[in-house]
């Protein structure tokens, strides 16, 4: 078992910068075991514009976790539609539990009955893990490269 302190805290437009470095790097290095080269290109080209990125957070709920002073991974959620778009952990910092403390706050806050994400290869057992089902895989495209992930649900319980 690891030992580490991590607090989670709503996004702020400042974090902008180091979540946009975060995906890329994790994608880049992480991603990489189950994507071709080709593939994580497609994906994350470069760290995104840190406007695009900051855009790209409205209407959802954002919550970054931190150990220290340091941005360690972060997630993001529509709670009325229960979509996770976004799940990512700083890519030395993976199997330290911040994924799971992540999700599970997400899954807390979510006022859908059905939680539902497109998972990546690398991310699907995660999911299943942590309750989530398999619903069906598809094919998306980036930049002309095919990548594939799974929509994966998971049903909340929610206390009556």
């Amino acid at each position: 078992m690891y030992s580490f302190s991590v607090t989670l805290r709503t996004y702020q437009e400042e974090d902008s910068r180091a979540l946009a470095e975060l995906f890329y790097e994790t994608v880049h290095r992480v991603n990489c075991k189950d994507y071709s080269q080709e593939q994580i290109a497609a994906w994350a080209p470069a760290v995104p514009e840190e406007e695009t990125w900051r855009r790209s957070f409205a209407g959802h709920l954002a919550l970054v976790a931190v150990q220290g002073e340091e941005i360690v991974g972060f997630g993001d959620l529509d709670p009325v539609q229960g979509y996770l778009d976004r799940l990512y952990v700083k890519w030395d910092r993976q199997g330290m539990g911040i994924g799971s403390l992540l999700c599970r706050e997400l899954e807390a806050r979510c006022a859908a009955p059905v939680i539902y994400t497109y998972a990546s290869l690398t991310a699907q057992p995660f999911f299943l893990r942590r309750g989530y089902r398999l619903m069906y895989r598809r094919q998306v495209e980036r930049r002309g490269v095919l990548l594939e992930n799974a929509r994966m649900e998971k049903v909340l319980a929610k206390p009556e």
